[in-house]
Parts: C-alpha cells; sequence; structure tokens
C-alpha cells in the first residue's frame, strides 16, 4: 500500500452518471453531510449534464468534479492500455465480465466496453489519489463501472438503488453480480430494499442497508408560513412522461369543468415542456397553470411555500426527496401509491396516494385536498414532517453511510 493511501485514510470516490444536475440536489447534501464527518469525498461523474445548472451549490459542484468521458478518446485508450500492460490477468477478468453484462443488457456489448474504458480510466485516477472505497449513485452504469473498477483491482465499491432504474435498464442478472460483488449495497426505501433482496442471494442480505434520501435545515429549518389563501397546487419534478403530468392536467381539467378554482405551478424543465403546454391549454388550464422551469434550492422553497400542496402522480419512482422538502416547510402531498412513496405518504394522516396512471382516482382526491380547510391540511403536514425530522434528516442519514464506509476503510483492500 502506498504511503499516498495510507495518509488519506477516510478518503471516498462518488460516481454518478451525470453530476451535479438540479434534480439530484440531495446527492450533494449527502456529500457535504459526509465531509462535515470528517471523509475525504472525490466527484466523479461519467458526463456532464447538458441542462443549465440553476443553483450556486451545483455550479460550484461542478467545479470540484471530475469529468470522464471529457478527457477524451486518448485518455481512455492510455488507461485501458496500461491497465492491460500492468495486470493482464485483472484486464481480462473485468473484460469477461463486461462482456458476461453486455450480452445480456438491453444497451449491448459495445456499450459494456465503454464501461469498462471508463473503469480503467477510474482505476487510474482511484490509485493515484489514494481513494480507498467506491461509492455509486443508482445501480445501473455508473454501478457497472464500479463493479468494473473492482474487478481491475480498484477499491471496494458499493451503490445506492434508487429504484426506477432497474426498469430503465432491466438487466436483473447483472444488478445481481453488482449486489454480490459490492462492499454493501444502499436502497433509499423498504421497498428498495426488498427489491436488492429479490435479486440477491439470502446470504448477502446482512450487506443491503436502508440509508434514506435527506434533506438538511435549508429547509427543516424555514419559518413555518401559513398556508395561502388561494387553492394553489405545485408539482416540482423534471417535464418527462414518467411524472404523471398528463394525468395531473387532464384531471385538474375536469375539476375546472366542474367549477373549482385553483392554480397549479409546474416547476421543473424537460424535453416535454412543449406537449405539456399544448396539453394544459387543450384542457382550458392555460391561464390556470404556471410554468417556472427550473429553480435554484431557494426558488423551489418559495414555490413550495407559496402553495397549499405538493401533488406529484408519478408512473415511478423510488421516494422523491421533493416529498421531504414539502413536508419540512409544512405542506402535505398527494402522489401515487407505488415503490417507496406510501412509506412517506401515508392516506389520511400526511396526504394522499392514489393508483398511478388513474384519472379518477386522482379527480377524487385532488377534490378533497382542494376543499381541505387550513387545519386539516396542517396536521396532515405536521405528521409528514415529524417523519422527515425523524428518518430524512440527512446529518443522521450521512451517519448511517459513514458509519458503513468507515468499516470498509478500515477492512482495506
Amino acid at each position: 500500500m502506498s504511503a499516498e493511501r495510507r495518509s488519506a485514510p477516510r478518503r471516498v470516490a462518488y460516481l454518478v452518471n451525470q453530476y451535479p444536475k438540479t434534480s439530484h440536489a440531495w446527492i450533494r447534501r449527502e456529500i457535504f453531510a459526509l465531509e462535515a464527518q470528517g471523509f475525504e469525498i472525490e466527484r466523479y461523474s461519467v458526463r456532464r449534464v447538458a441542462e443549465r445548472l440553476v443553483d450556486p451549490g451545483d455550479v460550484a459542484e461542478a467545479e470540484r468534479t471530475h469529468f470522464l468521458l471529457e478527457e477524451g478518446a486518448l485518455a481512455l485508450a492510455s488507461a485501458v492500455l496500461g491497465q492491460l500492460l500492468r495486470a493482464p490477468l485483472r484486464f481480462f477478468g473485468a473484460l469477461r465480465r463486461a462482456v458476461a453484462q453486455g450480452w445480456r443488457s438491453p444497451r449491448g456489448l459495445p456499450v459494456h466496453f465503454v464501461y469498462l474504458a471508463e473503469a480503467c480510466l477510474l482505476a487510474r485516477h482511484l490509485t493515484r489519489s489514494g481513494a480507498g472505497h467506491l461509492h455509486a449513485h443508482f445501480a445501473s452504469n455508473s454501478a457497472t463501472v464500479a463493479f468494473l473498477t473492482r474487478a481491475l483491482g480498484g477499491p471496494p465499491y458499493s451503490f445506492t438503488f434508487h429504484g426506477p432504474e432497474i426498469f430503465e435498464f432491466p438487466a436483473f442478472a447483472a444488478l445481481r453480480e453488482k449486489i454480490h460483488g459490492a462492499e454493501f449495497a444502499v436502497a433509499i426505501s423498504h421497498h428498495g430494499r426488498s427489491t436488492l433482496m429479490r435479486w440477491s442471494d439470502p446470504a448477502h442480505w446482512p450487506r443491503i442497508h436502508l440509508v434514506h434520501c435527506g434533506i438538511d435545515a435549508g429547509f427543516l429549518d424555514v419559518p413555518r408560513r401559513a398556508l395561502p389563501d388561494e387553492r394553489r397546487l405545485v408539482c416540482v419534478a423534471r417535464l418527462d412522461p414518467v411524472k404523471g403530468h398528463f394525468v395531473l392536467l387532464e384531471a385538474l381539467g375536469r375539476l375546472f369543468a366542474k367549477g373549482f378554482d385553483f392554480q397549479l405551478d409546474l416547476v421543473g424543465g424537460g424535453a416535454l415542456e412543449n406537449d405539456v403546454r399544448r396539453f394544459a391549454a387543450e384542457q382550458g388550464l392555460e391561464n390556470r397553470v404556471r410554468f417556472l422551469g427550473w429553480l435554484d434550492g431557494a426558488g423551489v422553497r418559495e414555490a413550495v411555500l407559496s402553495a397549499r400542496l405538493m401533488v406529484l402522480p408519478s408512473f415511478d419512482e423510488g421516494l422523491p426527496v421533493v416529498f421531504m422538502e414539502s413536508y419540512a416547510l409544512y405542506r402535505p402531498v398527494l402522489s401515487t401509491y407505488i415503490a417507496g412513496i406510501p412509506e412517506l405518504v401515508v392516506p389520511k394522516e400526511s396526504g394522499w396516494v392514489v393508483p398511478a396512471g388513474s384519472v379518477d382516482h386522482l379527480v377524487v382526491a385532488l377534490e378533497q385536498a382542494l376543499r381541505a380547510d387550513d387545519a386539516t391540511l396542517g396536521a396532515m403536514a405536521e405528521r409528514g414532517r415529524r417523519e422527515v425530522a425523524e428518518h430524512h434528516d440527512i446529518a443522521g442519514e450521512a451517519a448511517k453511510l459513514g458509519r458503513l464506509f468507515g468499516a470498509s476503510l478500515g477492512r482495506g483492500r
């Protein structure tokens, strides 16, 4: 072990496919909380996000992040050749794993050869920096690169499983291998943990841990503000088919036709913006919906505080951090009965949950929410806030992760 590695006993590398990203502010909070515990965190991203960063914290993080693909084809080729010459047995072992995963993957073999090249480059960085553990967010391509980096002789790795990625990249055998090869795996909800258990041998279950995404004082310490008199709803999500915007707008269109008075703020951007705008107009809601685009953390807080209810009728989620933010600001939530959401949003106690994709159920829930008085909504938000303060405070959740990192670093390579 090199002197440089011995001198950095609490150095951990983070790998994300795209970081920083406006919708992934919770990763930044997690990193900051770990640094507050004394860990040195190196940031690695496969690529830079295409969207414009609006939060100053994300802009600053971009300056601290290594973007692997921006080093260019020559750097990737050099890293591959270097790994091949330095440790041929390990290289061909990693190549065999890449082929095995790529053969079964919808993304195919060529993409997995790129993952192997990225792993070679990342392994070079980690050897030079002395990072003793590699943690990936999402169980898809970033976890694959971490898996291959370990096969090349890199440090032990772990990953956080969020949930939706398993449906976007359904290579279940590959997920099994990544779980079994990891020092540990993390899920953000009980539902997510059960999924990892489903795709792994019971002998590995003790190494599958629950660590929630969390929020910080930027939300928990905001003074309570009274609910606005105006029936304003807010939806914070990228404009993507999975988020259910069309279902929401159809439900609101029905309520508008019945004479309900309301306003809807949509926070977020995406490729579907023109389609969502057009559909809102078709429902007669062009004067009832505001498109606010991507906002920084302060802007999101203000948008939530200006509303009476957070609504997000997603088709697929892990457990949205925006719900934790909403509860911290004393605003209840209406969402769908999927994945980890019912673990936080309890029907008739802290909000409403409806079957995903059902406009009829959503209309009923929205009607109840729009009719609810301040006392009812306030009591729901109080219950949700207690749950968030107890189980989603980023300092406490990062402490759980820090203990897992510490144990891995203590065991060494």
